[in-house]
């Protein structure tokens, strides 16, 4: 997600799943290419994996010099975004207008396989603008399938153009799952991945009867502690954290790492912000943590006033309250 899911918000969320395949933000062929590739490409190698760099692009070329430039930098996954529907994204020929170019996407796919040993994927919607029917998405997998791809992330929403903004295109256009599922049935073979308005683990689960995975975003993202048990509900594995506070100790040591470099961690602590939702405190807990006049203070010296700001609305709750007369 664009402006979210960075590097920090990637070592956050590894500290509540190990398992869960994570993806970065969208970067344009032309950032990398032109721009500070450490800036873009940079993530922590021996925390994030598997990690799978998303590319927002068209060109056959600049997409398999891309592509090229996340497996030498140790990525797992190179994604095409076919989905983005913002203004700003169609002004570069690339997110979910390229769904009426199929031909084209299916040159990028095939240039970025020629390029790169490891998977190349594709996120899209399941049409555009006001193209509801089935066939359009059928026909537009079938095609990217015949180039090479075999891993389809499918956000079960049309993409609207024209007249609604990014935010009002992931809640107006309806959840279609039928046409997900649908896609699974008529090609088995691929890997089809479900994403938009997926809740909670139940949720999940029911979606996993019907497709090969979930994409889970600003759920995860707003709701970060869900991910918890994922490690164990779905694969099998140890949940990596314990507690809340277990979480937050390795957090504020990453926290303390970055201020001791220089760098600026409260661009970090936003992503950590949901942490204790739902516990009582919680928001006295968000506000010390928002609180721009402590925001010169190291990480170590907020964390002990946030949690001192926390016990004591848990102490307060605590309290016996006299009984009425």
């Amino acid at each position: 997600m664009l402006d979210w899911t960075d590097r920090h918000c990637r070592f956050f969320h590894r500290l509540l799943t190990r398992q869960t395949r994570l993806y970065t933000e969208m970067v344009t062929t032309g950032a990398l290419l032109h721009g500070d590739k450490p800036r873009h490409l940079d993530f922590n190698r021996g925390h994030e994996h598997p990690v799978a760099l998303q590319l927002g692009g068209s060109e056959p070329a600049d997409l398999a010099a891309s592509a090229k430039l996340a497996e030498q930098w140790g990525y797992d996954e190179v994604n095409l975004n076919c989905g983005c529907p913002s203004e700003r994204v169609q002004r570069g020929a690339f997110g979910a207008c390229l769904m009426a170019e199929p031909e084209l996407v299916a040159d990028g796919i095939k240039a970025m396989r020629d390029a790169v040993s490891i998977p190349v994927t594709i996120k899209h919607r399941i049409g555009i603008d006001r193209i509801e029917s089935y066939d359009f998405v059928r026909d537009f997998v079938g095609r990217i399938a015949e180039a090479g791809c075999e891993v389809f992330i499918v956000h079960a929403r049309n993409a609207w153009l024209q007249g609604l903004s990014p935010k009002e295109n992931r809640e107006i256009p309806p959840l279609r799952y039928e046409l997900v599922h649908q896609l699974k049935r008529e090609f088995p073979r691929l890997i089809i991945v479900l994403n938009g308005g997926v809740k909670d683990d139940d949720e999940i689960e029911e979606q996993l009867r019907h497709v090969d995975g979930v994409m889970v975003g600003r759920q995860a993202y707003h709701e970060p502690w869900q991910m918890v048990d994922w490690d164990r509900r779905f694969f099998g594995q140890p949940d990596p954290a314990d507690s809340r506070e277990q979480v937050e100790a390795l957090w504020l040591d990453y926290l303390s790492r970055l201020h001791a470099e220089g760098r600026a961690w409260p661009q970090a602590m936003r992503h950590a912000l949901g942490l204790w939702n739902g516990q009582a405190g919680s928001r006295r807990w968000r506000q010390v943590w928002s609180d721009h006049k402590l925001k010169g203070l190291a990480p170590a010296e907020v964390a002990a006033i946030a949690t001192r700001a926390r016990s004591e609305v848990l102490e307060q709750l605590a309290e016996p309250r006299p009984l009425a007369a």
